[in-house]
């Protein structure tokens, strides 16, 4: 028997499997049942290592209940194994790292009391919004990042002199570093978010160096798509060529993929943290490094 298990959750099912075969572990796969009250049920089948298991669970929509199913799939684990690892490829509730404004509840501090709680030594996520929010665990986290995975496919595509961008000014590192990866330029747009109502306004003016180029979007995550389909419309109208979209963690809410492609974007490639249409980049490999 294996010194290794990996906990398959329902949301993470596929890159759980790539998983275990990487670190040669026994893969658990978890069958649930959700009753009419929206209760779900988890039966796990395989055996689980008395040394080390590796949980794996995305938190997408819906976000609680798969949040819960992640926190029971890790206290199962704990019953038998001495040290529990979970692996959160998309880490919802990412973005309620700080109090935006007065009253309102830090929702990753409550995380990290209820992953400690349910008996996790460990977190790995990918590509997690802000570091932030790890700062309110109390036991080991490690984020790991899909941008090389995401870059060697961009490298197979014939791009006419491609230019990355980033629709906002907080993802102007991480265009650098795709960017640094894919052996090209990079530019960041300004955009201004209402904090109340959500809409979105690119403030960045005329822009020659995009002209006649392709373009790489690159985001964290698209959960709306309304910043994609906002860059999308203002580089357009400065004559670019083609506009890709690169994501980590593609949400696409709301018929989302619909209008970012009804705004000019040929492709959108994201990660398998989310499964999905979009989802073709495997990071699986990236978490065996990690692990």
């Amino acid at each position: 028997m294996s010194n290794l298990s990996v906990i398959a959750g329902k949301s993470s099912e596929d890159v759980a499997k790539k998983l275990s075969r990487k670190i040669k572990a026994n893969f658990v796969k978890s069958q649930i049942r959700v009753f009419e009250d929206g209760e779900s049920k988890i039966t796990l089948n395989g055996k689980i290592s008395k040394k080390k298991s590796i949980v794996v669970q995305s938190i997408y929509p819906p976000v609680d209940t798969n949040l819960l199913q992640a926190l029971s799939l890790i206290s199962k684990a704990k019953e038998t194994s001495s040290e529990v690892i979970a692996v959160i490829p998309y880490m919802g509730y990412a973005r309620q790292d700080r109090e935006f404004l007065p009253g309102e509840i830090v929702t990753m501090k409550v995380l990290g009391k209820l992953f400690k709680g349910a008996g996790a030594s460990k977190i790995i996520a990918v590509d997690i919004h802000s570091m932030i929010g790890f700062k309110h665990f109390s036991i080991k986290t490690k984020n790991v990042s899909a941008i090389p995975e995401l870059v060697q496919y961009f490298k197979k595509l014939s791009l006419k002199n491609p230019l990355v961008v980033s629709p906002d000014q907080g993802g102007k590192e991480r265009a650098k570093e795709f960017a640094k990866e894919l052996g090209s330029e990079y530019i960041a747009l300004e955009k201004k978010r209402d904090r109340k109502t959500g809409k979105v306004q690119i403030k960045t003016k005329n822009l020659d160096e995009v002209t006649n180029r392709d373009l790489i979007l690159v985001d964290d995550m698209i959960s709306t798509g309304g910043s994609i389909v906002k860059a999308t419309q203002f580089l357009k109208k400065q004559k670019c060529k083609k506009v890709y979209v690169a994501c980590t963690h593609a949400l696409l809410m709301n018929d989302a993929e619909k209008r970012i492609r009804e705004a000019g974007v040929t492709k959108i490639i994201s990660a398998n943290t989310i499964p999905g249409k979009t989802s073709i980049v495997d990071i699986s490999n990236t978490i065996a490094k990690a692990i």
